[in-house]
């Protein structure tokens, strides 16, 4: 009879060690260290942004399929961010998914999730995840002002003057006892970006 009352507890305790656990990894991602290190396949009402950028053409108005996607109100963007995570802390960093928005200049550009287990080594460890986004932004390139910053920062060459704000905010999930369960609020990474980072 004992054994029945004991058993229970002991579940109970278990699992209120595996909560803790996956508390502590969720800190220690919470403390990792972010950098984009670069962006793949960036289309732009499919116009292939890179091929842009080495022509050093960016004048939006020229492209006609980008025209034709303004007048449409629908100017789709498909692109993969590389997202490099390092944990300098002492335990190992761990989610199960994330959700994310990237914005340009503190406006949206994109949101999503990224759904697979995500685990970066203690002591330096590093990770690349890659994240896909795909998304109108019809809603940046329709204000004109927008639209002569981004020419400008292709056109320019690379330097100390020529780089964009972008702000990623990730919002972790962790399972808990069969449920997905969310990070209070959004960890907010800012990056300068240069066209290296594109090319």
């Amino acid at each position: 009879m004992k054994k029945l009352f004991f058993l229970p507890f002991v579940a109970v305790l278990f699992a209120q060690c595996g909560v803790k656990h996956q508390l502590t990894q969720l800190k220690a991602f919470e403390d990792c260290k972010y950098e984009l290190v670069s962006a793949d396949s960036m289309y732009v009402a499919n116009i292939n942004v890179k091929e842009m950028i080495e022509k050093k053409d960016m004048d939006l108005k020229k492209a006609p399929r980008l025209a034709l996607a303004l007048l449409r109100r629908n100017v789709p963007f498909d692109a993969k961010l590389n997202l490099q995570i390092s944990n300098p802390s002492g335990v190992v960093a761990a989610i199960s998914q994330f959700e994310y928005k990237i914005l340009v200049r503190n406006r949206e550009l994109a949101s999503g999730f990224v759904n697979q287990n995500i685990s970066v080594s203690p002591g330096g460890g590093k990770v690349i995840v890659p994240v896909r986004i795909s998304s109108n932004i019809y809603h940046l390139l329709a204000d004109d002002k927008t639209q002569r910053a981004i020419a400008d920062f292709f056109a320019k060459e690379d330097n100390q003057n020529n780089k964009s704000l972008l702000t990623i905010k990730v919002r972790p999930t962790l399972d808990v006892a069969n449920r997905k369960v969310n990070y209070p609020g959004f960890i907010t990474i800012d990056k300068e970006i240069t066209k290296k980072i594109l090319l």
